[in-house]
């Protein structure tokens, strides 16, 4: 190891984001890959709206220039479209990053670094809350969650906060609805984020808001700790971009500007969102077929004797062998799966598939079948 690196990176491993090229399996196989896999929309920008973006390409960006790097247009656009579920949302409420991930890292800088502070998660969730901390050199506090419904262990987190002091929790991290899992926040654990103290950020992340339409934005002007985290890589079918956003009181916003890199989207990003934005309506059309394509796929794989499979309020589904000790098989399924075109994500000891589109879901179904042997 390079003598200069720090030390403790040997023990980390980086995300793994390889994905597959659908095109290229194509050229080189009869096999069809279906990618449903890392949540995707299953559908690509409409045709118009790529033309748009073209046109704003070629006419309207100076590739010399650097970006805007206020993006006031863009916040004030997504504030407009967060006032939809909330109200009282302004440009001043509103941060954007590259990818949710970005300001998830701008959060933990703002908060945590330099032994300030540790976090609180509950396993299984969204593992970057993880990574980032770590290669940041903060400490994670875990939890841990239902085996029936996955609702955090409440006790177990008032006593972690309680007790964890060097350093003290200063953000709690949790996913509406969850990842991998899928379920909403419920009325006790809402309680109890409600009841932390202000000396506690609580970062509430709404990457699949546009599936599952609850939202906490509503209650965010009543608690200045509070953050929400959305994105336009789901539902607004921007992922090769890497747009998300912050919603949070002026002043946590102003921190996450501080840590923020300068231009950290493109001229071309930024279009493209705002085009997303401004034509919102278009682009969450598919969405009532997603939650349909979902039921469907929820009510297939339950017909497995072997699975549990909970109900989903998100673009995904997820699902466990009733035997808990099964990660060996459960990464067999997954490989086979694989080698007939379905990708799909083994994580949380359980798999997680994304909804694709029908025929992508019919072919899950019956690779599924074949696989599992029901």
């Amino acid at each position: 190891m390079l003598e200069f690196i720090r030390s403790d990176l040997a023990q980390l491993a980086a995300y793994n984001t390889q994905h597959t090229d659908n095109s290229q399996e194509s050229k080189s196989s009869e096999i069809l890959v279906d990618r449903v896999d890392v949540n995707e929309s299953p559908y690509d920008l409409p045709d118009e709206l790529k033309q748009k973006l073209s046109w704003t390409y070629q006419q309207a960006i100076e590739n010399n220039r650097y970006p805007d790097g206020g993006y006031e247009s863009l916040k004030r656009a997504i504030a407009d479209y967060v006032n939809e579920s909330a109200n009282n949302i302004t440009a001043a409420n509103i941060s954007i990053g590259n990818g949710s991930d970005e300001l998830i890292r701008s959060l933990l800088i703002a908060t945590c670094i330099g032994g300030e502070g540790s976090i609180l998660v509950a396993d299984p969730t969204f593992s970057m809350y993880r990574i980032l901390a770590q290669t940041l050199g903060v400490s994670v506090v875990t939890i841990g969650r239902s085996l029936t419904n996955f609702e955090m262990d409440l006790t177990e987190a008032q006593t972690a906060i309680a007790v964890t002091q060097t350093p003290p929790i200063r953000a709690v991290f949790v996913v509406h609805p969850n990842s991998p899992t899928g379920n909403a926040l419920t009325f006790a654990e809402l309680s109890w984020l409600r009841s932390l103290p202000q000396n506690i950020l609580v970062a509430v992340d709404e990457a699949y808001f546009e599936f599952s339409q609850t939202s906490v934005a509503d209650e965010l002007l009543q608690h200045p700790n509070w953050v929400i985290l959305r994105t336009f890589s789901k539902a607004f079918r921007l992922a090769a971009h890497r747009v998300g956003y912050a919603i949070a009181d002026p002043e946590l916003i102003t921190a996450l500007e501080k840590v923020r890199l300068p231009y950290n989207l493109s001229s071309f990003t930024q279009a493209a969102a705002l085009v997303a934005v401004t034509h919102r309506r278009q682009l969450l059309s598919t969405i009532s077929l997603t939650l349909t394509e979902r039921t469907r796929l929820t009510q297939a794989l339950s017909q497995h004797p072997e699975f549990q499979v909970w109900e989903s309020a998100a673009n995904f589904v997820y699902l466990r062998l009733k035997n808990a000790d099964a990660n060996e098989k459960l990464a067999t399924i997954c490989q086979t799966l694989k080698d007939q075109g379905t990708l799909i994500r083994h994580t949380g000891n359980g798999l997680r598939i994304s909804i694709g589109t029908p025929e992508e879901n019919q072919r899950t179904i019956a690779r599924f079948k074949k696989v599992s042997k029901y």
